[in-house]
């Protein structure tokens, strides 16, 4: 199953932008919106998904990990 991979999406922001600078540019009112998405406290939405991936000027895939390979069938 492919699931968003988190630490991923955390690592690609903090290279270009603080969470505060990401957070604003999304709308939040403070960064405690976008913190909560990144460290999995709230569900991200497909459509947030691709905001973020338009922010960091990546393909919305590069967020996608498939977990089957770390699961024993």
């Amino acid at each position: 199953m492919l699931t968003v991979d988190l630490k991923k999406m955390k690592k690609l922001r903090k290279k270009q932008m603080s969470l505060e600078q990401m957070s604003s540019k999304l709308g939040y009112g403070s960064p405690n919106g976008y913190y909560y998405l990144e460290t999995g406290h709230s569900k991200i939405s497909a459509e947030m998904l691709a905001k973020v991936a338009m922010i960091l000027k990546v393909p919305i895939t590069d967020f996608f990990v498939d977990d089957r390979n770390s699961q024993d069938d």
